[in-house]
């Protein structure tokens, strides 16, 4: 992972704030004076729904009420503006329940993450923030979200808003060049886009839009190629590249600006607020800062509000500047009913705190609005909930330690969780094979989320406080292989020579470099090798040898990067049919005599028939409803099954830093 250095200026500014706000509930007073309101926004807003799991999906249907509710207002119900300031997927149950055939059927989304973006949608948000934890499954997967889709007949409208950054070059990488969208241009014109600014008209006045990211982004999530600016992750810069879009917008006439801002946190959005000109409100996000008051109803088991609704201070030009945040989960919807005089400033006298605030989520507060949920969003809600419940909740054996499958991480070095599936694709292959398998190749492309939750704290900047947690209770359930095993390739043996496994594993690292995440990377099974990435491609290897089961050597084929003993002899290895086929680029056809021997009882990678070649009476058969046998999905849970089928024989092994990985160094 790109590891950035968070800079004096970003880092001190939010320390200094942080000290002197404890319970900050005002900044400077403007010197404007305000004249007479002549247009007032009822502004909608939430953020971070990414965390609690079980809370976001109990509360999602009344907080569509909430919505529902403020929506019809018939005071407001044409002066209502819906917006998220970020962090609206992480990986998890019901990131990936959204893929499965129960919510598929409602919502007609293929993709993981789809699920939230549709419940986005029925809000109708007009425009969100980058926030970090939309990026923690890649550019890819997020692209993927907000798309439309339309396969096997399935549709799916994509995000019926644009994401918003001013301060991120979506252009560098492959993903999200793809998705961007011309600045400037309406919310309605840029759905499913990425842009700096965007604007949205309601109730006749135009309200411009900017997003802005937390410039440690690339430290805590997987940006891939995106640039994060500015590159010295000051304070001043940040504001810099966000005036621009914010000056493009007063351009182009319009008075009336947002900013929708994911800095982590809200000490940054607060200093920002002083720092610009003719924005208005920033709606803050990252941080998780329950504002709020004694007007306000506090959500469950909450116990305190943390900060005033709203932050007031002055812009650096003087002018009045709001500053408004939520707490996440779907728990509290915030509403900022704001007027403006007919320059376009905040008349801040008319601010009422009656009306002003974050509204919990429950059935009491929906009720007492009059607010019925969304029946699209119960709907979905039900959907996820059914495919937890049968999937997640169908436990094949027990961890005590978090399974790192991160893709910056399965692409880039050995894993605790690369190890456990090459582990189990080794053991089967011995149990269902007529001949003993020697070694385990796959690829860590293959591995596409991890088990558990990998999560930088609402507030923090620096990836080295992510909290690392086995999923709760310990249990790994169909869920989580149906997720992380997403493609269920099938397993095949076959005969390679020492100078042929030396070829494959060359081709396995070939790619690796700073900063890059081939999906070739190896995971591997029965042996240990060591390479140097600074050597030409083809001649990396400095050390493989061949184990035996209790880890000793059993065959030393390279040391000081020379092939070791006779060229000729063999090892047989069990790999995906994917790989076999060509996949990654493998060279497995170049294998002299292969013998490859197929254990899937399914469709193989490039193959027009179903032929397994082995007997695969041996499968002990506990799981096929999910999977085919011999697929990967199947072996690791039959392994998991076999060897940590309780919480006593959990598997225990933590994931550690490349310095210390034992079976692939460099």
């Amino acid at each position: 992972m790109k590891k950035k250095i968070l800079s004096l200026g970003l880092a001190a500014m939010a320390a200094l704030l942080l000290l002197a706000c404890q319970t900050p509930n005002k900044g400077k007073t403007s010197s404007y004076k305000a004249g007479e309101a002549v247009y007032t926004l009822q502004l909608l807003h939430f953020a971070d729904i990414d965390g609690n799991e079980e809370i976001a999906m109990d509360a999602v249907d009344d907080f569509s009420a909430l919505v529902n509710a403020f929506q019809n207002d018939a005071s407001y119900s044409d002066s209502t503006l819906v917006v998220s300031s970020g962090d609206n997927l992480i990986p998890g149950p019901r990131f990936y329940a959204a893929e499965q055939s129960a919510v598929r059927a409602v919502t007609g989304s293929n993709e993981p993450g789809h699920a939230d973006i549709a419940f986005m949608n029925y809000f109708n948000v007009k425009a969100s923030a980058m926030g970090n934890h939309d990026l923690d499954a890649g550019p890819g997967e997020f692209a993927d979200a907000c798309q439309i889709e339309s396969k096997n007949g399935i549709e799916f409208p994509g995000s019926q808003f644009p994401y918003l950054s001013a301060n991120l070059d979506w252009s560098t990488d492959g993903d999200t060049s793809k998705m961007m969208g011309e600045n400037g241009l309406s919310a309605d014109e840029l759905k499913g886009k990425v842009a700096a600014y965007t604007y949205t008209e309601v109730n006749g006045e135009k309200i411009g839009l900017v997003g802005a990211s937390t410039p440690t982004l690339d430290v805590i999530t997987s940006t891939a190629g995106i640039t994060v600016l500015p590159e010295d992750d000051s304070i001043e810069g940040l504001a810099a590249e966000i005036q621009k879009s914010v000056d493009a917008l007063t351009a182009m006439g319009i008075n009336k600006i947002i900013l929708l801002a994911h800095m982590q946190q809200i000490q940054i959005e607060m200093a920002l607020a002083e720092m610009l000109t003719d924005v208005d409100v920033i709606v803050a996000g990252g941080s998780n800062t329950r504002m709020g008051d004694k007007t306000d109803t506090l959500y469950g088991g909450d116990n305190k509000f943390e900060m005033n609704y709203p932050y007031s201070t002055a812009s650096a030009d003087d002018k009045p500047i709001l500053v408004v945040n939520v707490d996440g989960d779907y728990k509290y919807l915030g509403r900022l009913v704001v007027s403006f005089d007919e320059k376009g400033y905040v008349v801040i006298k008319d601010l009422d705190k009656k009306v002003n605030g974050v509204y919990a989520a429950t059935p009491e507060m929906a009720a007492e609005l009059g607010g019925t949920p969304d029946e699209r969003v119960v709907a979905v809600q039900e959907a996820i909930a059914t495919v937890i419940e049968a999937q997640f909740g169908n436990v094949l054996g027990y961890t005590d330690v978090y399974l790192d499958g991160r893709r910056s991480q399965v692409r880039t070095q050995e894993t605790n969780l690369g190890d456990l599936t090459a582990d189990a694709n080794l053991w089967y292959a011995n149990l269902m094979g007529q001949t003993p398998v020697d070694l385990s190749i796959k690829n860590g492309g293959g591995i596409r989320t991890e088990i558990g939750s990998a999560v930088v704290p609402p507030g923090s900047t620096d990836y080295s406080e992510a909290v690392y947690n086995a999923p709760i209770g310990g249990g790994v359930s169909e869920g989580h292989l149906k997720a992380t095993l997403r493609f269920d390739n099938g397993l095949c043996t076959l005969t390679a020579t020492a100078e042929e496994l030396v070829m494959l594993l060359e081709h396995a690292i070939s790619e690796t470099a700073e900063g890059a995440t081939p999906g070739k990377f190896p995971q591997v099974a029965g042996m240990k090798l060591s390479f140097d990435a600074s050597k030409e491609a083809g001649s990396r290897l400095v050390s493989l040898d061949v184990l035996n089961a209790d880890g000793s050597v059993k065959d030393t084929v390279v040391a000081d990067g020379a092939l070791q003993g006779d060229a000729n002899r063999t090892f047989r290895l069990v790999t995906l049919n994917y790989l076999a086929g060509g996949g990654d680029g493998y060279p497995y056809d170049k294998l002299s005599n292969s013998d490859r021997r197929n254990l899937y009882d399914g469709k193989g990678y490039g193959e027009e028939t179903d032929f397994p070649d082995e007997n695969l009476s041996a499968d002990p058969g506990k799981n096929s409803s999910f999977s085919y046998t011999g697929g990967e999905q199947d072996a690791l849970a039959e392994y998991l099954m076999a060897f940590h089928a309780t919480t006593a024989d959990a598997f225990s092994i933590e994931e550690t830093d490349r310095s210390e990985d034992m079976r692939i160094m460099y």
